[in-house]
This record gives C-alpha cells, structure tokens and sequence, in this order.
C-alpha cells in the first residue's frame, strides 16, 4: 500500500511537470506571436513620427557643385564658379536662402521660368548666361562724353585718394547728388559701423564708400589702356561709361580695383558691398557686375 502511494504520488508529479512543460511552450509561442505585433506597430507610429532629415534635392545638389566649378566665359576670359556673384544673383531672384538648399533651386527655377530659360532649378551656364545678359542690360546706355556744363568737382574728401588733382574728380551734377543721398542713408544705417566727420559725412579716415574713380576722359581711357593692354574687354572699356560722368568706381573693401578673383572673394563679402547690392538701385545706381567697385547712375 505503501509502495503504490509513493508510485501514485511519483505519477502525479510527473503528469504535473509534462503538464507545465507544454504550458511553458504554448505561452512561450503565444509571447513570442503577441510581441511581434506591438513591436511593428510601435516602428510604423515611430517612423510616422520621427523628423524627416534634411534632404537635398537634385538641382540643389548640383548647385553646390556648380557653385565653384561652373566653366563658362567672359570678357575672352575663362571663369570658374558663379560665387563671386551670389549677392547678385539672390537680389535677382529674390531670394534670401541658402545657395545650397532647395528653397534657394525653386527661387532660381521661378526666375527661369519668368526669364524663359529651361525652369529646371539648377544654376548652370545657360541661366548664368541669362543673368548676365540682364544685368548688363541694365548699365547705361548711352556712352556719349558728359559736357563741361554737366560736370562738377567734387570735394578732396568724398575721395577714396584725397591727393587726386581736379579734373580726375568731376562727377555728372545728378549722379554725385544721388551719391551723396545714398551715402547718407549709409551712414545712417549702423550695422554698417561707417565712421563720420564733424558735419554727418564720411569721416576723412573712413575708406568705404568713397570715390575711387569717376569722371575720365577718353584721352586718359586710351592712356590707362596703354598702360594695361591685357585688360581686355572684362576690363578697361574702349567706349567707358566713365565717359559720361555717371559711373562711380567706389570702395568697397580689398584692393581698390583689382580683378583677380581672390580680391574679388574679399570684396562681395563685405556689409557694405552687401548693402549696396540691396539699396543702391533705389538711388540710380546699377552695378556692372563682374567689378564690385563700378556702379552706374541711370536714374530712378
């Protein structure tokens, strides 16, 4: 009797712990089956939240490579990049973004589509061309030499070198009083730190904004070219604008009027290059775009 309790109670633990063996794998598969689904579900609700990274599109992508390495040509002479004129071209389209970013490739393909160039966002060396066509397009006209009448000497200290004799400081009477207008709201504007005189002007220490250049004959045209026959057309014009009077070369930074890109780099950086770029066409003043120094008084 003894003998069958303990044989009875040996079966019932043995029943008991088959028993719980399939209990353990059954609730085992249906663990393993139930975490599957909240773990997807919980990716697909995390995925839909999650920030989207910046992207880049295709055009902005190829902007910042052309940005640099755009071959094209001017003035007989090969360029590379359209950075030098990123001022520029943001003023043209209207557009305050990044040069890398899509906001900045839909701003150039609504300017393409409105200039009629192919609206494909990117800024290669048709576009390129296009601008620059534009921007030319809006210089003077009309080149003929300005009368004596015409012409006033401006004072030593609107000069960039106050030793500069007379006749190399006459300015067209409505182009310097423009000038004189902008260079007061210049002065006005205190991001630009302008340092003044006693009377609200340029102060004579002061480098920026002054004239370097206004004024030429077509006699003293001939004679710089002389003295750089390699300039070329992107350079000393054989039909100046100079001539008329309305064409100020003024500082902006760097070297006065040197063209090599390096100096030109220095000069589109600066706050009053910047300025200029957003403020003088309110006042007449067009630019030429490939010298950052030459603005050109075509009136309002």
């Amino acid at each position: 009797m003894k003998s069958f309790k303990i044989h009875f109670v040996v079966l019932i633990l043995l029943v008991a712990v088959v028993a719980g063996g399939l209990f353990s794998i059954t609730t085992s598969r249906g663990q393993s089956q139930a975490n599957i689904k909240p773990d997807a579900v919980g990716a697909k609700r995390t995925a839909s939240v999650r920030p989207a990274p910046a992207t880049y599109g295709p055009a902005a992508t190829r902007n910042s490579t052309l940005l640099n390495d755009l071959n094209w040509v001017f003035g007989r002479k090969q360029q590379r990049g359209w950075y030098l004129y990123v001022p520029l071209i943001a003023r043209l389209v209207d557009s305050n973004h990044d040069v890398h970013t899509d906001d900045f490739a839909k701003a150039i393909e609504r300017w393409q589509k409105k200039s009629g160039v192919a609206a494909t966002g990117v800024l290669d060396d048709v576009t390129l061309y296009a601008m620059v066509s534009e921007w030319q397009g809006r210089r003077l006209k009309d080149r003929s030499p300005a009368a004596s009448a015409q012409l006033i000497t401006a004072p030593r200290t609107d000069f960039f070198d106050p030793e500069r004799v007379d006749e190399l400081r006459q300015v067209e009477r409505e182009t310097y009083s423009s000038y004189k207008r902008m260079v007061a709201e210049a002065l006005a504007d205190k991001s630009l730190n302008l340092s003044r005189d006693a009377n609200g002007g340029l102060a004579p220490t002061e480098q920026y904004l002054k004239i370097i250049s206004s004024f030429r004959s077509r006699e003293y045209q001939d004679k710089l070219r002389r003295e750089s026959p390699h300039a070329g057309s992107a350079g000393l014009a054989v039909n100046s604008p100079h001539f008329t009077g309305r064409a100020l070369d003024i500082y902006v930074g760097g070297q006065p009027v040197e063209t090599n890109d390096r100096n030109r780099t220095v000069q589109v950086q600066t706050p009053v290059y910047k300025w200029l770029v957003r403020n003088a066409e309110r006042f007449g003043f067009r630019p030429y775009y490939y010298e950052p120094w030459h603005w050109e008084y075509v009136g309002k």
